[in-house]
C-alpha cells in the first residue's frame, strides 16, 4: 500500500475537501484525486461519498482511517530513528500550538531555533488548545505548546513553561471603568466576551462568579484573543485577557477587588508544553525542548 496514497486519503479525509487536501500537501487537485483512485482500485471499495462539493468518508473510509493514520506515524518514527542515528539534529519537527502562543510567545525560540539548526524542516499548525491536545495524543504532531487543559491524560508528558496572569479589562470609555475600584458584583450585569465555554480560561472566569453566587452574561464568544482585544477597545464588553497582551495601554485594567480581602482578584493559567510518552522523541525534538528550557529559565 503506497504511503503517499495514505498520505492523499487522511488529508482528504481530515479536511473533507480535495482541493485543502492539495494545498497541505503542495501538490495540484488531479494528483489528489489520481492518489485516492489508486488506493480505491487497490482496496477495491469506495472510500469517499462525493455529493455536490460535500466530501464524506464511507463506511469503508471511516474503517481505513485509523489504519492509515497509524500507518504514516510508525513510517514518520522509522524515518527519524533512521535519520538520527546520523547524530545530526535534522529531518521535520511537527509543533502544534495556539495563535496566541504562536503569536506572542514562541517567536524569538522559532528565529534562533531556525538558525541553529537549518536543515530541520518546521511543521507548525495553529489551533485551539483543546484540539492540539487531542493531536498531541493521537500522536499527529512531535510537540504540543498550548494552554493548560482542564483534564490530563497520563499519556501525555505535561511541563510548564510560562505562567499567564490574567486580568480583567473593558475600554476607557466603558462605565466599569469610571470606577476606582471594581467588584464581582458590579461586572456581573454587564456584557462579557470571553472564548467559548469549553475554554479554560472561561471555566477558570466563570467558576470565579459561580463561587460567590454570581453570573456572567455572554451572548457573543471568539475564541481568537485578537479579536477580543479589538471588539473590547472598541467598548463592546469587558473580557479577562493575558497581562502580555495589554502592554500598548490601549485598554483599561480594572482593578477587581475580592469579597474575602482588600487584595485584587489575580487569575492565573498555565501555557504547558505536551508530547506523547510513547512518541520517540527526534533529535530535531530534543533540541527544541532544550532550547526552550534555556530561553524560559527552566
Amino acid at each position: 500500500m503506497d504511503t503517499q496514497n495514505l498520505q492523499a486519503f487522511v488529508a482528504v479525509a481530515l479536511s473533507r475537501s480535495f482541493s485543502l487536501a492539495a494545498e497541505k500537501l503542495h501538490i495540484t487537485q488531479p494528483a489528489i484525486s489520481k492518489r485516492i483512485h489508486m488506493l480505491e482500485q487497490q482496496l477495491d471499495t469506495q472510500l469517499f461519498d462525493r455529493i455536490g462539493r460535500q466530501v464524506s468518508l464511507t463506511e469503508a473510509g471511516r474503517t481505513l482511517l485509523p489504519h492509515a493514520e497509524s500507518i504514516l506515524a510508525a513510517m514518520h518514527t522509522a524515518r527519524q530513528a533512521v535519520a538520527d542515528l546520523s547524530g545530526e539534529t535534522k529531518g521535520q519537527l511537527k509543533l502544534i500550538t495556539s495563535h496566541h502562543i504562536g503569536l506572542h510567545r514562541l517567536p524569538k525560540i522559532l528565529r534562533e531555533y531556525t538558525e541553529r539548526y537549518p536543515l530541520v524542516e518546521l511543521d507548525i499548525r495553529f489551533m485551539d488548545s483543546g484540539q492540539a491536545y487531542a493531536a498531541v495524543l493521537k500522536g499527529d504532531c512531535d510537540l504540543g505548546i498550548i494552554t493548560e487543559v482542564a483534564q490530563h491524560d497520563t499519556a501525555l508528558n505535561t511541563r510548564t513553561v510560562w505562567t499567564d496572569t490574567m486580568l480583567f479589562v473593558a475600554a476607557p470609555q466603558h462605565p466599569l471603568s469610571q470606577l476606582n475600584t471594581v467588584t464581582l458584583a458590579d461586572i456581573s450585569p454587564y456584557q462579557a466576551l470571553l472564548p467559548e465555554r469549553r475554554f479554560y480560561t472561561t471555566q477558570l472566569v466563570e467558576e470565579l462568579f459561580t463561587r460567590n453566587g454570581l453570573t456572567i452574561k455572554i451572548n457573543l464568544a471568539t475564541n481568537y484573543l485578537e479579536t477580543i482585544k479589538a471588539l473590547i477597545s472598541a467598548g463592546y464588553a469587558w473580557s479577562v485577557l493575558p497581562q502580555s497582551m495589554l502592554q500598548d495601554g490601549a485598554l483599561k485594567v480594572l482593578s477587581v477587588q475580592s469579597p474575602d480581602s482588600a487584595a485584587p482578584i489575580s487569575i492565573t493559567r498555565n501555557l504547558d508544553c505536551i508530547y506523547h510518552r510513547q512518541r520517540l522523541m527526534s533529535n530535531a525534538g530534543k533540541a527544541f525542548l532544550d532550547l526552550l528550557w534555556t530561553q524560559t529559565n527552566h
